[in-house]
């Protein structure tokens, strides 16, 4: 059973005009996992009212247990731009510009989508930096094992329940972190994690104007540290756009889908409303 934040009557009129600008989200996920990690999210926004998508990536589609089995040849040869071009024409789809969420890669993802003017809000949950951002030395590390330069891309790769455990499961028992693996890892394509880091195609404009931001960390992030997240939130300059930065105690990487992601769920949620009242 999904719990819903309550709302009294006030605060329900006040979503129903956020959401009259935009009453559609999409989830957008992150690598080394695939779309269904969004299941539960896609049910939690879908009970409050909002229509709800979680496009894949290329290759991605399918349940983490037989994407690992058969690897997608489309995986293996997809790149950063080949999952944004994927990602712009499925919000070109739509009836209405909506809200992008976006996890680790998904949260650069977003971005780019916010940049382009397709959203109109975003929000970043542990996500990636972009090409003009330096990462510090505990993210190539994390992510060497992906992202090494002297392993061509003809390969996918596919971590370890150890570098699983270490990367995104970090606050869980051993025994959580492999049932998570079991139920969430899928292989990811080399290509993609290098273009992002090493393509103009990753790059952020931290100078234009756009829609609301939101930036999401979890504590014990072992990607993406927050004082690194909290630093790509504050390279964004415009003085008349908004730009917030949330910090959530005790989360790894998998904050999404760890124990309580309501609680940010429902952070997201109650910002969602309150930004989206102050655009005219």
């Amino acid at each position: 059973m999904i719990k819903i934040v309550k709302f009294n009557s006030l605060q329900s009129a006040y979503m129903e005009t956020a959401k009259q600008k935009s009453n559609i989200i999409v989830f957008i996920h992150g690598l080394f996992l695939n779309n269904e990690s969004w299941t539960e999210w896609k049910n939690y926004f879908e009970a409050i009212g909002y229509t709800v998508y979680a496009p894949a990536y290329p290759g991605h589609t399918g349940n983490p247990v037989s994407l690992r089995a058969n690897i997608d040849p489309e995986l293996i040869t997809a790149g950063f731009t080949d999952v944004m071009n994927v990602m712009n024409s499925f919000v070109d789809s739509l009836s209405e510009k909506p809200i992008v969420i976006g996890h680790s890669m998904g949260g650069l993802v977003a971005q780019k989508l916010a940049e382009a003017g397709k959203a109109v809000a975003c929000v970043s949950i542990d996500g990636a930096p972009p090409k003009n951002v330096m990462p510090p030395f505990t993210t190539i590390k994390t992510t060497w094992p992906a992202l090494n330069i002297f392993k061509n891309n003809s390969h996918a790769y596919l971590g370890t329940r150890k570098w699983y455990r270490k990367s995104f499961f970090n606050t869980v028992s051993e025994e959580e972190s492999n049932s998570f693996y079991e139920k969430h890892a899928v292989p990811e394509s080399r290509k993609i994690v290098k273009e992002s880091a090493f393509s103009s195609a990753s790059k952020i404009n931290f100078k234009k104007p756009h829609v609301p931001l939101l930036f999401i960390s979890g504590e014990m992030d072992a990607f993406f540290p927050p004082g690194f997240i909290k630093k790509i939130a504050g390279m964004y300059s415009d003085k008349n756009s908004i730009v917030q930065f949330k910090m959530f105690e005790k989360r790894s990487h998998f904050i999404c889908g760890e124990k309580n992601w309501m609680q940010v769920a429902d952070y997201i949620n109650i910002w969602l409303c309150d930004v989206l009242n102050k655009i005219k």
